[in-house]
């Protein structure tokens, strides 16, 4: 007979306890989860009760849908980091907040917003404030016969069927909560249709504005492109915050190219700290079109950028260029998913990061071959530089093939600057945090060199390099200019110490 171990049961009633503990705990996070979450949902509910009564009726199949939409809404909740999808992106201090429909002024000054809404350059404009369409703002001038650009609100008025085509087809609301909670308070946005075989030469900016409120604002515009095959167009979506007031912005974006188009796509978030910007861009491509959207992040205090797009027609080609500059508290999430549903497709997705502070970041990429995708070809890179040992990024690239004649690459990097890199340039009479902005300029001059629109393109150099210590100094023009004047500089510094 076994002697009794009375240090063995001490073990385990001290395993038991530790376990006992855990559960504990976390049934009450749970609890705390919940109760968060519905009380989430009876607020954005009353908002919505108050939303349909001081708005006009809407076509009896949108009212069907947002109803619908808000359904499901109540069903899925506000995601929580329970959620795989949300796992790094705390949501909690959006829902501290009850949100009301931002009803702002109806008026903007051109002043306010002109840095941002290129009227030098010609091109045209159509700015939502607060999520609704502003006439005095908006400056179309002169489009193609038979372009439409219009606030949404008006096209579900003169253009309902080719709406009603399109719209909510793409953007999933059965799985998204928060594309469902946008389509529940869908009234206004915009509106693009580029008809078959124009080719638009100047670029449409579609600029939304947030101005400041004495209570947490929110707004939900609704954007809807429509190119149809063989058009061509460049579209900038900015968003811009103004004030520091707390504000939620939740916008939707329904991209649809036809066979054989061509869309140039950007999206700038520069919205103030203090507001939350949850942003779904949702991509549908015939055979042979071609989609680039390039994303620049350098505003928000929480920001959420989700895209998925499908490629639904053999030689589709689809690129997603990407870059986020977060610094203090700052966090950033893209969330991308590309699915090739045809044979011959194409897809590049180039993602960089830089991180300052106390920010962080989430990269998840997920490239989805079907079965039928045969000779796919789709390539993944997120690359990430932290500049402070407190910032932190969390980057997932996935692969889900199904299909067997494939080429599919996928990885991420994270690292700090090179200490060497920089002595080679102090060795060289530049300033310490100078050398250090001119590597983290190169970093990020990839990124900004795909902008193909030398406007937006000069302006968001511009944004970034006054982010950087002596930004100023890598200006073109500026002696110490990372092109033809700052490498004359380093091989003169060079020739002067071999001379020694």
């Amino acid at each position: 007979m076994n002697a009794h171990d009375p240090a063995k049961d001490l073990t385990v009633s001290k395993t038991d306890s530790t376990a006992a503990a855990k559960h504990a705990a976390d049934t009450r996070s749970a609890k705390r989860m919940t109760m968060i979450t519905e009380s989430s949902i009876a607020s954005f509910v009353t908002a919505f009760e108050s939303f349909e009564r001081d708005s006009a009726a809407p076509p009896a199949w949108l009212s069907r849908v947002r109803k619908a939409a808000l359904q499901r809404f109540c069903e899925l909740g506000v995601p929580t980091v329970r959620d795989e999808d949300w796992r790094f992106t705390n949501l909690s201090r959006l829902t501290r907040s009850d949100y009301s429909i931002n009803v702002g002024p109806a008026d903007i000054a051109l002043a306010d917003i002109a840095p941002h809404a290129f009227a030098d350059e010609g091109w045209s404009r159509l700015v939502l404030l607060n999520g609704r369409y502003c006439a005095s703002a908006s400056e179309l001038g002169e489009l193609p016969r038979g372009v439409e650009v219009m606030s949404l609100a008006e096209a579900l008025v003169r253009h309902g069927e080719e709406v009603e085509r399109h719209l909510t087809k793409h953007a999933d609301f059965d799985n998204k909560a928060l594309v469902a909670l946008n389509t529940a308070f869908l009234s206004d946005g915009a509106f693009v249709h580029v008809p078959r075989g124009v080719h638009v030469e100047r670029p449409i900016v579609l600029l939304h504005v947030n101005t400041p409120s004495a209570a947490p604002a929110m707004s939900h515009p609704r954007t809807l492109i429509v190119a149809d095959e063989s058009s061509q167009v460049s579209l900038v979506e900015s968003y811009l915050g103004l004030g520091d007031g707390v504000s939620f912005n939740n916008a939707v974006t329904e991209l649809v190219a036809g066979p054989n188009a061509n869309v140039d796509h950007y999206k700038v978030q520069r919205e103030s700290e203090a507001a939350f910007h949850i942003g779904s861009l949702r991509i549908q491509q015939a055979r042979d079109s071609k989609v680039s959207s390039h994303s620049l992040a350098v505003g928000g205090g929480l920001v959420r950028n989700e895209v998925h797009a499908v490629l639904d027609g053999e030689g589709a080609d689809c690129v997603l260029n990407g870059l986020y500059v977060t610094h203090n508290d700052q966090h950033v999430d893209n969330h991308l998913r590309v699915e090739h549903a045809k044979p011959h497709c194409n897809s590049w997705e180039f993602y960089k990061g830089i991180l300052d502070d106390r920010s962080s970041a989430v990269f998840t990429g997920r490239i989805f071959v079907h079965e039928d995708a045969q000779k796919t070809d789709a390539k993944q890179s997120n690359n990430n530089l932290l500049l402070s040992k407190d910032a932190r990024i969390d980057t997932k690239p996935q692969l889900e093939i199904f299909a067997d004649d494939v080429r599919c690459t996928h990885g991420a990097t994270i690292g700090q600057l090179d200490d060497e890199a920089v002595f080679y340039l102090c060795s060289r009479g530049i300033d310490r945090d100078a050398a250090r902005s001119i590597l983290i300029y190169s970093f990020a001059g990839e990124s900004l060199g795909q902008i193909k629109l030398e406007p937006l393109r000069d302006q968001l150099q511009k944004t970034f390099l006054e982010r950087l210590p002596h930004g100023e100094m890598l200006r073109a023009g500026s002696p110490l200019f990372y092109g033809h004047d700052f490498a004359q500089h380093i091989r003169a510094t060079d020739r002067r110490r071999e001379s020694y």
